[in-house]
């Protein structure tokens, strides 16, 4: 990139060919002038290699200090970062004139051009394998509308602010290529900011974070495209611009055998070997080096690269695990950090330029909140996140520095006052709007609330579920739920898969970094769980594969004693509406159950007490009970027991999910006490609805609520024949005991609600046989060896918004 510090050094232009200076041996001049470049030039006092690294390394301490300091303040470390570059830079450190000798030299220009070259692509290439396509395909058409509502304005704009800074800057030559320049600084939503500032304040799982993400990726990959394509049809290079989307289609093509290839190699292993992330990088580095050498940026290629690498298996495991890490503690903060140490505060001491650059940062700041707020108001979203919107998608500093830091011709540059006043809008912009998004953020309450329970859940919303498994035995029943509750493509869900490993004595490797495998990394943590974590990737990968419901796999190390506190701090950062939690007992090869782990009992029994949202733990019988539908020859039969109270009713906002697989045959149990058989509580359709139940909710008792939720799930499943219904008269527990054998061997699940019933005459008698309290009375019971049941069982408890419910409720 251009590097301005100072005015007595010559402009060094963003013109790729100085990259290749560095890299290229075969020009006619000696071999020995390239091997100086790479080194040192005469009037270097220092090494510039030695330079570029003790700069990285300065930013990356700054920065953790900056960060350490201000994180209290709740502000996000790409604030600290960038911030950090500012003081190391020509602003306060740089204008020591031994600092100044030694960061800012003739040569030095060159390595930070690549350094941040390598930098953005592999942070774009991260940020499209990291993103949620399904998200974005069923959302596509509001993240453009917001996306678009700033950027429009914005270009309106434009045009006005284009001719005044043209006027008093003199612009006579290449006046197209600065009317695109001024129009991506006003327009330009920087996504990488935008991402972290979002994943650090722990909003990327909220609805409002996520909008936020894609509005700015798509804002930022439409300004590249537009303009990539006004310079094409500009400079009549058309046909480079086919032969490299032609490159970048062949380069996705070759990752999809790659991945297959390397999948199918490393079948023993957890990971695919370095050689082979090599291999991947290499070819996208090669891809990106010719497209910044044709004259285009591969910000777009990077990312759509990342976009269309398959998910599934070995090597987007790989991928995701050793870029993140890298990415966001190395990459990224030495990006933001340069991004900070190019700009000179003392070049705003200039009356015309410090008025300049406040009417620019207000023009844009405008044009974006305006356009935002329009958008949003035309999507109804509410005016509170519409304006945190605004101002996150007003952050800048990435794909705008580097038109601000590229010559229009090989043979011109940006004057310095151009280039330094466009830089100075760029990091005074994100500076001043990046505390104001944290602030509002910090204040917006609708983020920190999610649906944490089923049964207000939209049917055909995303439904975010947290799996927990400890042994691999316990992953196909997980599988199985997921398959289950994700039949439907209209109902999206998003699943986690947490393994769960007994933190264990602290030891030290006894390996150097040199003497581990291949993908191995230099942690101890990345060896608990031994064997299991690979078992467990061998078990989701196939599922995967052919259902394409990506499972995301996370590792949870902790003491057993503590480890229920981490399963829900999970879950609320996850913001998940249901958690799944294995039974502590597993089916033999003879179809009995037999106890195989006591601390998972006691483990669930935390979990159910103090989980942030609704529980189920599931009883597998997968020998002889529920068996995945995806893919299966036969129909599995589901039976909802429904007794009557919020967990039967939690139970059976699940159900619904259920029965939208079109391998899956559902039928509702209701369990009505003898005395009641005469009443008739099913109306018509017309005469209630949800707000009705609202309504009951409210003033009503709790059967009355049961009665409008059955009611409510008849008339739009059983009417409609998507699922069954039948009604049990009994008149106590003997009785419910009884019907419940009548119906053993008929399905291979039953769905069942883990209290909340209160004194019930249909289950008096049943607490004298109870075994396990966190299953609740049937639960138990239809857990039990006495029942001699061959189905699964999955047991589900509503969340309890407080400790009195959780008293209320319980049997």
């Amino acid at each position: 990139m251009t590097v301005h510090f100072d005015h007595q050094l010559p402009l060094t232009t963003y013109n790729f060919s100085s990259v290749f200076d560095l890299l290229d041996l075969t020009r006619p001049a000696c071999n020995c002038l390239a091997t100086q470049q790479l080194m040192c030039r005469p009037d270097d006092a220092f090494n510039p290699l030695v330079t570029t690294t003790f700069q990285v390394s300065c930013i990356l301490v700054i920065s953790h200090i900056f960060h350490l300091l201000l994180k209290p303040l709740g502000q996000p470390g790409p604030f600290a970062q960038i911030l950090a570059g500012v003081v190391v830079g020509p602003s306060v450190l740089s204008r020591i004139q031994r600092v100044e000798d030694f960061f800012i030299q003739a040569s030095s220009a060159k390595y930070y051009e690549f350094f941040s070259f390598i930098c953005r692509m592999l942070f774009m290439f991260s940020i499209g394998l990291e993103t949620d396509i399904p998200y974005l395909k069923r959302n596509f058409r509001v993240v453009s509308i917001v996306a678009g509502g700033g950027s429009i304005l914005a270009f309106m704009f434009g045009l006005p602010l284009f001719w005044l800074l043209a006027k008093i800057y003199r612009i006579t030559q290449e006046r197209f290529a600065f009317f695109l320049l001024v129009l991506t600084v006003i327009a330009n939503s920087a996504s990488p900011i935008v991402i972290r500032l979002i994943a650090e304040s722990k909003f990327d799982t909220s609805d409002l974070g996520r909008l936020s993400i894609y509005c700015s990726l798509i804002n930022e990959m439409s300004c590249v495209v537009f303009v990539s394509m006004l310079r094409a049809f500009a400079s009549l290079s058309i046909v480079d611009a086919i032969i490299l989307a032609l490159f970048t289609l062949g380069l996705i093509k070759i990752n999809k055998y790659l991945s297959y290839f390397f999948n199918a190699r490393n079948r023993r292993n957890r990971f695919i070997s370095n050689r082979e992330v090599f291999v991947i990088i290499f070819l996208l580095t090669n891809l990106s080096l010719l497209m910044e050498w044709a004259g285009y940026t591969a910000m777009t290629a990077c990312f759509v690269v990342g976009l269309m690498f398959p998910r599934e298996g070995k090597t987007a495991r790989t991928l995701v695990h050793k870029l993140t890490y890298a990415v966001n503690t190395f990459i990224l903060p030495v990006f933001f950090g340069y991004t900070g140490f190019q700009f000179d505060i003392m070049t705003v001491f200039n009356k015309m330029t410090l008025a300049l650059t406040v009417f620019m940062i207000l023009v844009s700041a405008g044009t974006r909140i305006a356009g935002t707020l329009a958008a949003c108001h035309y999507l109804l979203i509410p005016w509170s996140e519409s304006l945190i919107l605004a101002f996150l998608l007003n952050l800048k500093g990435n794909y705008d520095l580097i038109l601000i830091n590229t010559a229009p011709e090989p043979q011109m540059v940006w004057s310095p006052d151009v280039h330094n006043f466009l830089l100075a809008v760029v990091v005074l912009n994100t500076l001043i709007v990046g505390p104001i998004v944290t602030i509002l953020l910090n204040r917006e309450e609708s983020c920190t609330h999610y649906p944490t329970t089923l049964e207000i859940l939209n049917p055909e919303s995303e439904l975010r579920m947290l799996a927990c498994v400890y042994v691999p035995r316990h992953v196909s029943g997980h599988v199985t739920l997921v398959s289950a509750l994700g039949g439907c493509p209209n109902a999206p869900i998003k699943p986690y898969l947490v393994h769960l490993v007994e933190l264990p004595k602290k030891r030290k490797s006894k390996l150097m970094y040199h003497q581990l495998e291949d993908g191995d990394q230099f942690s101890d943590e990345d060896e608990y769980g031994g064997n299991d974590v690979l078992e467990i990737s061998d078990a989701v990968d196939p599922f995967t594969s052919e259902t394409k419901i990506l499972i995301h796999q996370r590792k949870l190390v902790s003491s057993f004693l503590t480890i229920n506190e981490d399963v829900c701090n999970n879950a609320e950062d996850l913001r998940v509406s249901i958690i799944f939690l294995p039974f502590h007992k597993h089916q033999r090869i003879d179809g009995k159950m037999e106890n195989s782990m006591e601390e998972i009992r006691t483990i669930n029994q935390k979990v159910i007490r103090h989980a942030p949202c609704s529980v189920g733990i599931f009883v597998d019988r997968g020998q002889t009970g529920f068996q995945q539908p995806h893919g299966s020859p036969s129909v599995q039969n589901v039976a909802t027991l429904f007794f009557g109270g919020p967990d039967d009713r939690e139970a059976l906002a699940c159900s619904k999910r259920i029965s939208m697989h079109s391998q899956v045959s559902l039928t509702v149990i209701r369990f009505v006490p003898t005395s009641s058989r005469h009443n008739s509580w099913i109306n018509d359709a017309s005469l209630k609805d949800e707000e009705v139940i609202m309504a009951i909710s409210n003033i009503g008792t709790e059967n009355e609520i049961d009665n409008a939720f059955v009611e409510t799930f008849y008339n739009r499943y059983v009417a409609q024949g998507k699922a069954g219904f039948l009604e049990k008269h009994v008149s106590d527990g003997v009785g419910t005991v009884a019907a419940l054998k009548e119906i053993a061997d008929m399905y291979s699940l039953f769905i069942v609600g883990k209290g909340g019933r209160g004194h019930s005459p249909l289950t008096d008698g049943m607490s004298d046989w109870e075994e396990c309290p966190e299953l609740g009375l049937v639960g138990d019971l239809l857990a039990s060896s006495e029942m001699n049941i061959s189905g699964s069982v999955l047991v589900i408890q509503r969340h309890r918004h407080s400790e009195i419910d959780t008293g209320l409720f319980d049997d």
